[in-house]
C-alpha cells in the first residue's frame, strides 16, 4: 500500500495555497465587496465555494482511473472547444471590459472557458504525442492542426491574448521536447513570430500597453495607473509587510485588486520576504511537476505532467512579472490567490492529474 501513497509534500503545498487564497481574497476584496454589494464577505464566501470545489478537484484527480484521462483526451478538448464556442453565442455569452470569455451558469455564476482550454490542450498534445501512427498523410495532419487551432483561434477571437499564448507557447515546448523535426521549428517561428508582432502593433490597446511597459511614467493616469500602483504597494510593504489586512493599495488605489494584480496587495501586506516565501513554494510545485515528468514511464503521462506544468508555470511567471513591471499588463490571474472560481478549479484539478501520475509512477517501479 505505501507504492499507492500520495505525495503528501506536494499535497500540503497545494492546501496551504487554498488557505492562503482564502485570506488573500478576504483581505483584498473587503472594501470593494461593502461598497459594490453592501456584504464585505460577499466575494470570500464566493470563493470559499470554489475552494471547497478546488479540494474535490485535487483529489479526484489524484485518485480517478489514469486510463480514462488518457482515453477521455480528446473529448475532453471538444468539450473546452464547444464551451468556448458558446462564448460567441449572446444569450451564453458574458461579455466584460471589452471581451467575452464567459458562459452563464445557473444561479447566477459563469465560466471561463480559456482556463479549460489551457488545462487540456497538454493532454490532446501528450495523446497524439503517445500515439504509435505518426506517420500520416498531409490531410490527417491538416485535421489534427485544425482540430488544436482553431478553438485557439477563438481564444484569440474573444480576446485572449494571454491564454493564446501561454497555450502557443506550451504547444510549441512540448512538441520541441518530445522531437519535433527542426524544420518544422523554424518553420513555425518564420509564421509565429510576425504574427505576434502584426497581433500587437496592429491593435491599438496592446501597443498602448507596451508603451505602458516601457514608460509607465509617460502615462501614470492611464494605462501606466496599474503598474505605477502596484509598485507602490510593494515599495510600502518593504522587507517585512505592513501586515495581513493592513495594506493600503486595495482602498481602491489598487484596480483589480483581488484578481490580476492580488500579488501586489499581498507583497504589501507581508513584505520582501513573505513575498520570496510565496515564489519558492510555487517553485516546489514547478520542480515537482518536472520531477513528475521525467520519472513518467510512458510517453503519455510524461507529456501531460510536463504540459500541465509548463501551463501553471507559466501563468505563475506571467503574472509575477507584469505585476513587478517586468512585462506588459495583461490581464491573466495568479493561481491560488486571485479570485476567481474557473482558475481554481482548473489549477486544482491539473495539479490533482500530477498527484495522479506521481501514484502510477510509485505503484509501477520496484522499490
Amino acid at each position: 500500500m505505501r507504492k499507492w501513497q500520495i505525495d503528501k509534500g506536494l499535497l500540503l503545498v497545494i492546501f496551504f495555497f487554498l488557505g492562503l487564497g482564502l485570506v488573500q481574497v478576504y483581505s483584498s476584496s473587503y472594501i470593494l465587496a461593502m461598497d459594490k454589494y453592501g456584504d464585505g464577505l460577499y466575494i470570500f464566501k464566493r470563493q470559499f465555494a470554489f475552494s471547497l470545489l478546488g479540494v474535490a478537484a485535487v483529489l479526484g484527480g489524484a485518485y480517478m482511473p489514469w486510463e480514462w484521462v488518457r482515453k477521455a483526451a480528446p473529448f475532453l478538448w471538444l468539450l473546452a472547444a464547444l464551451t468556448l464556442a458558446a462564448t460567441f453565442v449572446p444569450e451564453l455569452a458574458i461579455k466584460a471590459g471589452g471581451a467575452q470569455r464567459w458562459v452563464k451558469l445557473p444561479w447566477g455564476q459563469r465560466f471561463e472557458p480559456g482556463e479549460m482550454v489551457k488545462l487540456f490542450l497538454p493532454l490532446l498534445l501528450a495523446s497524439y504525442l503517445s500515439r504509435s501512427d505518426q506517420h500520416l498523410s498531409g490531410g490527417q495532419w491538416l485535421v489534427r492542426l485544425a482540430f488544436i487551432g482553431l478553438p485557439l483561434a477563438l481564444v484569440l477571437r474573444q480576446p485572449d491574448f494571454g491564454t493564446f499564448s501561454i497555450c502557443l507557447s506550451v504547444s510549441f515546448l512540448l512538441l520541441f521536447t518530445f522531437g519535433l523535426r527542426w524544420r518544422y521549428i523554424v518553420g513555425g517561428l518564420a509564421v509565429a513570430l510576425p504574427a505576434f508582432y502584426f497581433l500587437v502593433v496592429n491593435v491599438p490597446y496592446r501597443m498602448a500597453r507596451i508603451h505602458a511597459f516601457l514608460d509607465p511614467w509617460s502615462d501614470p493616469a492611464q494605462k501606466g495607473f496599474q503598474v505605477i500602483q502596484s509598485m507602490l504597494a510593494f515599495s510600502a510593504g518593504g522587507v517585512g509587510g505592513v501586515g495581513l489586512g493592513q495594506g493600503q493599495g486595495k482602498l481602491f488605489f489598487l484596480p483589480e485588486a483581488h484578481t490580476d494584480f492580488t500579488l501586489a496587495v499581498l507583497g504589501e501586506e507581508i513584505g520582501y520576504v513573505g513575498f520570496v516565501l510565496v515564489l519558492m513554494l510555487y517553485g516546489f510545485i514547478v520542480f515537482r511537476g518536472l520531477q513528475i515528468a521525467m520519472r513518467a514511464g510512458e510517453v503519455f503521462s510524461r507529456a501531460a505532467a510536463l504540459g500541465i506544468t509548463l501551463i501553471f508555470g507559466l501563468s505563475v511567471f506571467i503574472n509575477v512579472g507584469v505585476v513587478l513591471g517586468f512585462l506588459p499588463t495583461k490581464g491573466l490571474t495568479l493561481p491560488f490567490l486571485s479570485y476567481g472560481g474557473s482558475s481554481l478549479v482548473m489549477t486544482c484539478l491539473g495539479l490533482g492529474w500530477l498527484l495522479n501520475i506521481d501514484r502510477q509512477i510509485k505503484r509501477t517501479r520496484p522499490g
